[in-house]
């Protein structure tokens, strides 16, 4: 996922891994602690977008309203934005435990604010607390993992917070689910968030603080102590004197000359690294994924599948491929290279992107028409938009699903989804009665028999984003920067991730009504 570090590994490394975190637990529990935090990252990230189907259906005024869907999703990386700006400085101030604590803490108030919101307003309120967390949780776990880990296996150690994070987005949907016939539907699943921060709060409670930040604070002792329950007898000294040369050097070279951003782009090797990496991050987002990942059930149901359980179930498809990319990127990343795995990654999105949009361009022109008989079958809930036309020979699904004043749905034929149905006022009421008739009810997209194609592009996208595009960017970013600057830089590179997210996350249903799903 998209929004925190990915550190590359090999087969060897995760070996490695296995075999000493056997030997001494306390490392896994260290690592797994903080890496909930991955966790509860992920579960938000996909949590939201089958929630926002339920959401919907409870007020009116977000169904009606584009603008106030977008808020709801964006409003939490929004929150993330400030909250991984904020965490930098919590960081170095109070510590990696006290900001993974403080996360937790907003984390767990935002799913409470939202859980129980009465209205739209208070639910984006709880989203931006939620928000607050992640932002925080996403910079501080892999830095604690980092610098809490011996070092032949920091590598997977910290990639198992990239795990956990496309894991989050699994178990979400699942979750969504499972919640799909309980009452307060959308209630529970972002409630549930809670408990996941509840439980990382206290397991952080019963960890140390990062043992280089306490060196940092002068508290030599106490990182030695915790050093010591890390490394094995023989190594621990060395370590111990390795990290205090590393600690010492580091806090010289900030007592040098202050970095600015001028510096910055005036150093050649800087500047040609920060168009690399910030381009990378900025087009890990406008090639479209977190489109999909908050708001994939919504494009399930603009491809012609009605039900919201249908497009949950079927967006659980996504949620898998991602988390299955995620470990094979593993593999691949060392082996194949950054740039070639780029450039195949790269190339087979645009391939898919392109067949979804065929798919939505058959499905919006050839949707199946409106019937004049169908329709006067329910003569008292007759779309008035429909009634006053002049040419009802012209109406089909999707102009009859674009009435606004007020809106309306399709309710399509009880032999077959594909033939001529009814255009009727959009309320619960009507699609009660369409229901009662076993008839499927369409408020967003319209029947189609291209719908499947929908889903394998969906699932090509995925297969190709998430081993090249999704990764790489990460540890490229890692890499590519002088020792000097790496931190400024990193966070420059997160930051444009971040907005670039609120920029996509805000403007996609805006888009599809604008100009259409095909060409959005």
């Amino acid at each position: 996922m998209e929004g925190v570090v990915h550190t590359g590994t090999d087969a060897s490394a995760v070996k490695e891994c296995f075999s000493l975190t056997w030997k001494n637990p306390y490392v896994l529990r260290l690592a797994f602690s903080a890496g909930i935090g991955g966790l509860l990252f992920g579960y938000d990230t996909g949590v939201i977008s089958g929630a926002l189907l339920y959401i919907r259906d409870d007020f009116k005024s977000v169904d009606r309203q584009t603008v106030l869907q977008e808020s709801i999703v964006s409003m939490a990386v929004a929150g993330a934005i400030i909250g991984a700006a904020v965490g930098g400085w919590m960081n170095d101030r109070l510590g990696r435990r006290m900001a993974i604590l403080i996360a937790d803490f907003l984390f767990f108030i935002g799913a409470v604010v939202m859980a129980s919101a009465p209205n739209p307003a208070l639910l984006i309120v709880g989203r931006v607390f939620v928000g607050l967390g992640v932002g925080m949780a996403s910079m501080t776990s892999p830095l604690y993992i980092s610098e809490a880990s011996p070092a032949k296996i920091r590598g997977a150690l910290v990639s198992t917070n990239g795990f956990l994070i496309t894991g989050g987005q699994f178990l979400s949907y699942l979750i969504n689910l499972a919640f799909t016939n309980a009452p307060g539907t959308w209630r529970w699943m972002l409630g549930i968030a809670g408990l996941p921060a509840l439980l990382q709060f206290i397991l952080m409670l019963l960890l140390p603080e990062s043992p280089r930040w306490l060196f940092r604070k002068g508290r030599e002792e106490e990182a030695k102590v915790i050093l010591r329950k890390i490394y094995p007898a023989d190594d621990v000294e060395k370590e111990i004197q390795d990290l205090k040369e590393s600690v010492e050097a580091e806090i010289r070279e900030e007592g040098s000359a202050k970095i600015n951003m001028m510096k910055l782009l005036k150093t050649k090797t800087v500047r040609r690294g920060l168009i690399a990496g910030v381009g990378l991050q900025v087009f890990q987002q406008f090639v479209g994924i977190n489109t999909v990942m908050y708001y994939s059930p919504t494009i399930v149901q603009l491809a012609g599948f009605a039900s919201n359980k249908t497009a949950l179930l079927l967006s659980l498809v996504t949620a898998g491929l991602n988390a299955l990319g995620s470990i094979v990127s593993i593999y691949f990343i060392d082996r194949t290279g950054r740039k070639k795995l780029l450039l195949i990654s790269l190339f087979g999105v645009a391939i898919s992107l392109g067949l979804l949009a065929g798919v939505f361009h058959e499905t919006t022109s050839h949707s199946p028409m409106v019937s004049r008989i169908q329709t006067s079958h329910f003569s008292n809930y007759t779309c008035p938009d429909y009634s006053s036309a002049t040419n009802l020979g012209a109406w089909d699904c999707m102009k009859c699903l674009k009435a606004s004043s007020p809106d309306c749905g399709f309710c399509a034929s009880p032999t077959d989804k594909l033939l001529p149905g009814a255009c009727l006022l959009s309320n619960d009421t009507v699609k009660d009665l369409c229901h009662d008739e076993s008839r499927l009810w369409y408020t967003r997209g319209c029947p189609s028999k291209y719908g499947w194609l929908a889903l394998v592009g969906l699932a090509l996208y995925i297969i190709f984003f998430s081993p090249g595009m999704g990764t790489a960017p990460w540890i490229v970013n890692s890499e590519i920067y002088p020792l000097r600057f790496r931190g400024v830089c990193g966070g420059i590179a997160a930051t444009a991730n971040w907005i670039s997210n609120l920029i996509v996350a805000q403007s996609f249903l805006s888009l599809t009504e604008a100009i259409g799903t095909s060409w959005t």
